[in-house]
């Protein structure tokens, strides 16, 4: 990744890498401006073999792959030698799914890495085609280890054993490391959860132009591609619940509620919900429930993939010290963390009578209470009802400085700050 004029890898790139060899399809779908066309071009140029770069927001490249997808692969194909065929923006070919399937079968030779911004698109479209045929990976804003490496590549360092330590006490396998450089960690923090891991907004130092940079990816991508692509006719409908949402990150999603608040039918906004999921503009999680009577089972807790995007949607840029949301800003940040943990579903815990659990974590055969605190509280009754009721091994409190560990019962509680995480 391009930033600054310094070239950071993404973690996917590493992943991707080891896929290049197979005969199957590379997807990378993402919003816009999160890196995907960057990533795909450091791929493209680390490959020595025949290779060819198509972007189908060209008006020629994309109807010849529609009209005669063979005649496409002709242009660049040496015979007898292999081919790296690269397709920026597949979302925007008409039946990519069938085009794409008859370039893989045709021609066994030809190896295709293609992205999409809009994952609902790939799913109904596309996907059904490439069953067998293609490995798809998700790309989002950097996350808090990629700002790092962008911003300060020894902090890095220091937060990716401080993570690994993390993890493993997730596993109960250690304990969480002592934590150290609390002041650097914690103002880098700030401007991450004011203003997020767009790169285009990293590779930015001064505050006013990520404000506008910010606000510029939210009127293309929200009010123009999404808008227009889906074909979305009551606008302002859509970005005032768009805002709704903002306002109340980590809340449980009332469809209901939001359908009485701005006088829309309950489907409609079931539409506007899948789209903006699809669109990686907010990610939702389910319910942990093993007793069917008391815990809920249905209602999702919603979260923003990118708090700048989020923070400018509600034109609220004002350090962490001086907000009314930062609890919110500090439990969106934690999701967005977990989001990135191998082999871990992450759920949120509420019973009937509302005692609550941020996230549960079920992470190979553990699970994992977690909740987020500015500052260090003690557990209340929720948590101690769940430890009661399902004894974990092991809790955490996530906070933003504090770092200590109690016990209740038979299980270790750590509290630990979240730039550790």
């Amino acid at each position: 990744m391009n930033v600054g004029g310094k070239i950071y890898r993404r973690k996917l790139e590493g992943k991707i890498e080891k896929f290049l060899k197979r005969r199957e399809m590379i997807g990378i779908k993402g919003a816009r401006q999160v890196g995907k066309t960057t990533l795909m071009k450091i791929i493209y140029d680390r490959i020595d073999n025949a290779k060819a770069f198509i972007n189908l927001d060209l008006l020629d490249m994309r109807r010849t792959l529609e009209e005669n997808p063979l005649d496409l692969v002709r242009r660049y194909k040496e015979e007898g030698k292999k081919l790296y065929l690269f397709l920026d923006e597949i979302q925007r070919v008409e039946s990519a799914g069938e085009k794409l399937k008859v370039i893989y079968d045709e021609y066994p030779d030809v190896k295709i890495i293609f992205s999409g911004s809009s994952s609902l698109e790939l799913k109904t479209n596309i996907l059904p085609f490439l069953v067998g045929r293609a490995f798809i990976f998700e790309l989002f804003p950097f996350d808090f280890e990629e700002f790092l490496q962008a911003r300060d590549q020894g902090l890095a360092k220091v937060f990716l054993e401080k993570k690994r330590s993390f993890e493993k006490a997730l596993e109960g396998k250690d304990e969480p490391e002592q934590p150290s450089f609390e002041n650097e960690f914690l103002n880098l923090l700030d401007e991450y959860l004011v203003y997020g891991g767009y790169p285009e907004v990293i590779k930015t130092k001064d505050r006013e132009t990520k404000k506008m940079i910010l606000k510029n990816i939210a009127s293309l991508y929200i009010e123009k591609d999404i808008i227009t692509f889906f074909g979305i006719r009551d606008t302002s409908k859509f970005e005032d619940l768009l805002k709704m949402l903002a306002f109340r990150i980590g809340s449980i999603l009332s469809i209901s509620s939001f359908s009485s608040a701005l006088k829309t039918g309950f489907k409609k906004i079931e539409d506007y919900i899948e789209i903006l999921r699809h669109s990686y503009i907010i990610h939702l999680i389910r319910p942990f429930y093993q007793n069917l009577v008391t815990e809920l089972r249905k209602s999702k807790k919603f979260y923003f993939l990118d708090l700048g995007l989020r923070n400018s949607l509600i034109d609220n840029f004002l350090p962490i010290g001086n907000r009314s949301d930062a609890g919110n800003l500090l439990e969106n940040f934690v999701f967005r963390e977990l989001l990135t943990l191998e082999d871990t579903d992450i759920r949120y815990w509420r019973t009937t009578g509302k005692a609550e659990i941020d996230f549960v974590l079920r992470r190979r055969d553990k699970i994992i209470p977690i909740e987020v605190k500015l500052s260090p509280e003690k557990p209340g009754k929720g948590f101690h009802s769940f430890i009661n009721t399902y004894q974990p091994e092991n809790a955490f409190i996530i906070t933003l400085k504090d770092f200590h560990r109690e016990r209740i019962n038979s299980c270790d509680l750590f509290y630990i700050p979240a730039y550790m995480i």
